[in-house]
Order: structure tokens, then C-alpha cells, then sequence
């Protein structure tokens, strides 16, 4: 096989994996606290058969985030929660570790337990899920996430920040993971009853799935002549004299 196609499909797989990042983005356009998925990729020099003539392959090594916060609306439901700042708010994971989130869709399970839309308890400041005490009538959450009933706190939901945000991990369902040590939130605000809506563009998204698309075709078809070229090749070589 010659170099050409050992390029071109490197380029194709690339372009393969940010189509199915543009169309999760797409799928999720009205999902709450959701932040766009961009492909990160760059250039690999390579020199497989040991020459003077390196090979110039296409590779991705990640994606990062859209950091814009998205639009926010109203709800007026008290157990609805947007951040205002960069902050993310504790989660406990599928896995029983906490995850990062900005989706403040809560509500309350039937102990009282606040969790997500996904299910999850929403995490406090110290780690664990937070329960409202059965009898609370009325439910307050001041900028800093303490929760409050007539009788007064009763937890406060973890916020915290970190100082790359490009570290975070998506994991689905909204949640994000990472290495990185978290930081106290001091520059971001709590907002009860209002929710933060995705900042996917979805014209944009659209635009960037037909460009994406655009390039994948042109580039077989490159490759459906470069095959055909060595095949009509090779069929010259082998004729007999």
C-alpha cells in the first residue's frame, strides 16, 4: 500500500471521530448545563519503514470543552439550580467517587435525598448525597449552595472550581471526572430556581457537520483514484511481454 493511502486513512478516521462529536453535540442542544465537545487533533511524524522519508500522519489525541456558560432561564422551581462563574457542582458517580456536573435539574427522591436528573445524589460540601428532612415546607439555597428549610440549614451542596477546566473528562450523563485537585469557589454564585441551558450553536454545529462531511467524501475519493491508480499499475507490470 503506498504512503498516500496510509495518510488518507489516518485523515478519514480523524474525521470520523469529530463527526461523532459534532453529532453528540447536536443531540444534545437542549440538554441543561451541557458544554459543546470540540476535537482536538494534530500531526504525527512517523518513519515506519526506517528512511530518510517520514510519513505525515493525521491523529487525535482528545477533545476539549466549550468553556462559554450557556443561556440562562428562570424556573422558579426551588429545586432547580444554575452556577454562575466556572464552577461545578459534586455529583457521587455511578462508581460511588464524586463527579463534577453544571446540570442543576435536582429533585428529591422519596427519603428525600436530592439527585439529578440521572439519578445521582447530588453531593455536599463534605462528600456525601444531601437529604431534605421530611417535613421541610419550604427549601432555600443562598449563592454559596447551603440549603435551608423553615428550621434552618440542613447541608450545602459541594461547588467548587478548578484551575484548568480542560482536565475534566466527560463521562456521559452530564457528569465529568478528572485528576485534578478542586479549589474552593470563589467566583462563583449559586442561583436557585434557574437552570443553565447548553451553549451548543447549532447552526454552527450543523455547519461544522457538513464541512466535516464535505471533507471525508473528498477524501475518498482521492483514495478511490489513488487504489485505482495502483491497480491499473500493477495490472501493467504483470502483463506479459
Amino acid at each position: 500500500m503506498e504512503n498516500g493511502i496510509y495518510v488518507g486513512l489516518s485523515r478519514q478516521m480523524v474525521l470520523k471521530n469529530n463527526m461523532d462529536i459534532i453529532a453528540n453535540n447536536i443531540a444534545n442542544v437542549n440538554t441543561t448545563g451541557y458544554r459543546g465537545q470540540n476535537l482536538l487533533f494534530k500531526e504525527y511524524i512517523s518513519d515506519p519503514r526506517g528512511t530518510d522519508y517520514p510519513l505525515s500522519f493525521v491523529y487525535d489525541v482528545g477533545q476539549y470543552q466549550d468553556t462559554v456558560a450557556g443561556a440562562m432561564k428562570a424556573t422558579g422551581n426551588p429545586l432547580d439550580v444554575a452556577l454562575g462563574g466556572p464552577g461545578f457542582m459534586g455529583v457521587v458517580g455511578p462508581d460511588g467517587k464524586v463527579a463534577y456536573t453544571r446540570a442543576g435539574q435536582f429533585q428529591l427522591d422519596a427519603q428525600g435525598t436530592i439527585r439529578t436528573a440521572a439519578g445521582y445524589p447530588v453531593a455536599s460540601d463534605g462528600g456525601g448525597p444531601i437529604t431534605i428532612p421530611e417535613n421541610s415546607t419550604e427549601i432555600k439555597i443562598d449563592g454559596k449552595g447551603v440549603i435551608s428549610n423553615q428550621d434552618g440549614p440542613v447541608g450545602q451542596i459541594m461547588v467548587v472550581e478548578f484551575a484548568n477546566e480542560q482536565k475534566l473528562n466527560p463521562k456521559g450523563e452530564n457528569l465529568y471526572t478528572t485528576e485534578a485537585e478542586p479549589t474552593a469557589a470563589l467566583k462563583t454564585t449559586v442561583k436557585q430556581g434557574v437552570l443553565e441551558g447548553s451553549n451548543v450553536q447549532p447552526v454552527i454545529e450543523m455547519t461544522r457537520m457538513i464541512d466535516t462531511l464535505r471533507s471525508f467524501q473528498s477524501l475518498n475519493n482521492i483514495l478511490q483514484t489513488e487504489n485505482e491508480r495502483l491497480r491499473t499499475m500493477i495490472q501493467r507490470m504483470t502483463r506479459p511481454a
